[in-house]
């Protein structure tokens, strides 16, 4: 199985790369984890943020495959616990070939982007600084592989 995260944002601090390699490096070859980082649109104080998320959301399903399974980072989505987590892995390796983990903008993701998606997860009641959110989602994604592999990193 392979996790890849698509993410809206580029040029992040080193601390947020650092971070993400991280816990990438840990995930075995059999769950492998890949950042795609696509560029945020341009905001301004003339912009229309409805037409910037809009115009993300449509770069964002131009590289979608209709094979991958996507998850979607929406505040409106279900929340997780790590078993949760865990169980959800457990279930796609095997079955999806590649499983697409969304992040949007600072601004969210497009209608279109959440109807494509096959699931929806929120991945915490609290705000995050948006580039948290790629490292935060990476060490969930080891503690899920860890839990579901009997591993000591995770514990209860």
């Amino acid at each position: 199985m392979k996790l890849k995260i698509l993410a809206v944002g580029q040029k992040m601090p080193a601390w947020v790369t650092s971070g993400y390699q991280e816990y990438a490096k840990r995930m075995p070859r059999e769950c492998s984890l890949e950042l795609v980082e696509l560029a945020p649109g341009k905001r301004t104080k003339q912009s229309h943020l409805a037409k910037v998320v809009e115009d993300e959301g449509k770069r964002i399903l131009a590289t979608l495959k209709d094979s991958d399974y996507v998850v979607a980072l929406e505040v409106k989505g279900k929340q997780w616990s790590t078993a949760d987590l865990a169980a959800k892995l457990s279930s796609w390796q095997g079955v999806h070939g590649v499983i697409v983990l969304i992040i949007g903008g600072p601004d969210g993701l497009s209608e279109a982007c959440l109807q494509r998606a096959n699931q929806l997860w929120c991945l915490s009641a609290l705000t995050f600084p948006h580039p948290l959110v790629r490292v935060v989602l990476a060490e969930q994604l080891y503690r899920g592989w860890s839990l579901m592999n009997n591993h000591p990193y995770h514990r209860e």
